[in-house]
């Protein structure tokens, strides 16, 4: 966070405070003060708020002396006193204040129980994406996986157990991907290339700067990719039951029958509780399930999304495939992976540990796709995850 005089710029809440209060702000605004924050060492030129805050359009001259003075009436300078924010004549602008970055750990942790705060943001291709964050500390982005509904997910018992421990140590950052949950489901492109925008947007959306990743199952790709194009903006890596080469990728003859045979019984059976298809499939991402759990998990597939678009975002997971990308992760990196993971081999995992430089192996004690609480593995699961993310 941001602190100067008065006032609190949090960036990742997008939140201006004064004394406590907040500020109402333009999204505009805030990212036209962000930045001259961020930049208080030198004198911005107008042209480079405009490639920064406008990203490119074409602005007039008296939009962006606008946008300077609402920030200004919000911080309390104003252009005569110009306390703050200084106009530099034909050279630009420049935030003179005193400022302190605090560490949002500083801040009591709120509890995981709590509604995270939604938000929507807009991909580049102009799908509506939604997106929550849940507790404080340093950021920590949680990719999308086949499944999401981040409002149903939070007090589903097969996701909260994970999500609510990385809420208490940290930011946690989570967002619907393209055709699942509060995003938009009828969509045109649903391919990796889409994921990808989706994590770009979701970043782009709370001002991330820094933060780490967290790639469970179909999000480990996309979490690999999105690493290494940014290894400046990733601090670090998780992978979690992933894998990086779809079923169609591997070349096994077992994998491509399994997965015909899954598209078969999904049109037939999702998120239908008794139907063959979730009985195949909870066996296979939760073989130790209890019946409630089981129960649970036909719950997220139809709050998350139809059948169709399922089959549509599991057919484009099938085709990925970025092991040539693996040797190029040049940010720490945990890869965690149950044992008896009977979705994504075991061997999946272990191949994409050594694969990228440095990263560190940890085999889960479970035969459940993601471990959760009660089991045996849980309590080592989640310590470490937390240990290295806070390192």
């Amino acid at each position: 966070m941001l602190v100067f005089g008065t006032h609190v710029l949090d960036p990742l809440r997008r939140e201006l405070r004064r004394r406590g209060g907040a500020v109402d702000l333009e999204p505009q605004v805030f990212d036209l003060l962000e930045y001259l924050i961020r930049h208080r060492d030198r004198v911005v030129s107008k042209d480079e708020l405009i490639a920064s805050v406008w990203r490119g359009r074409v602005v007039s001259d008296s939009t962006v002396a606008v946008r300077i003075n609402a920030a200004r009436r919000a911080v309390g300078d104003s252009g005569v006193s110009q306390a703050l924010i200084r106009t530099l004549a034909r050279k630009g602008f420049r935030f003179v204040g005193d400022v302190s970055e605090t560490a949002p750990q500083e801040t009591a942790p709120a509890s995981p129980g709590a509604a995270s705060d939604i938000r929507f943001c807009r991909t580049s291709d102009d799908v509506g994406i939604a997106t929550a964050l849940a507790g404080v500390g340093a950021p920590v982005v949680r990719t999308s996986t086949w499944l999401n509904h981040i409002e149903h997910e939070w007090t589903n018992p097969i996701r909260q157990g994970v999500l609510h421990e990385l809420a208490r140590n940290f930011a946690l950052v989570r967002y619907d991907g393209r055709g699942n949950g509060l995003s938009d489901r009828e969509v045109a492109d649903i391919s990796f290339e889409g994921f990808e925008r989706d994590l770009e947007a979701v970043v782009q959306a709370w001002g991330l700067e820094r933060y780490a990743l967290l790639g469970m199952s179909q999000g480990a790709p996309i979490a690999i990719s999105h690493a290494v194009r940014h290894p400046e903006r990733v601090s670090k890596l998780v992978i979690c039951g992933g894998f990086a080469a779809g079923r169609n990728k591997r070349g096994s003859v077992e994998d491509r029958q399994m997965g015909d045979a899954m598209a078969t019984l999904l049109k037939q059976g999702w998120g239908e509780e008794g139907s063959v298809f979730l009985r195949m499939y909870s066996s296979a991402y939760l073989p130790e399930g209890t019946a409630e759990q089981v129960r649970a998990f036909g719950e997220l597939q139809h709050q998350a999304t139809s059948g169709e678009n399922a089959l549509r975002i599991r057919t484009a997971c099938d085709d990925i495939d970025v092991r040539d990308l693996l040797p190029k992760v040049s940010v720490p990196t945990l890869v965690l992976h149950s044992r008896g993971d009977r979705v994504q081999p075991f061997e999946e995992g272990r191949r994409i540990a050594a694969a990228i430089p440095g990263a560190r192996f940890m085999p889960v004690e479970s035969s459940n796709h993601i471990a959760m609480p009660g089991e045996p593995g849980w309590e080592r699961f989640a310590a470490e995850l937390v240990k290295f993310l806070a390192d």
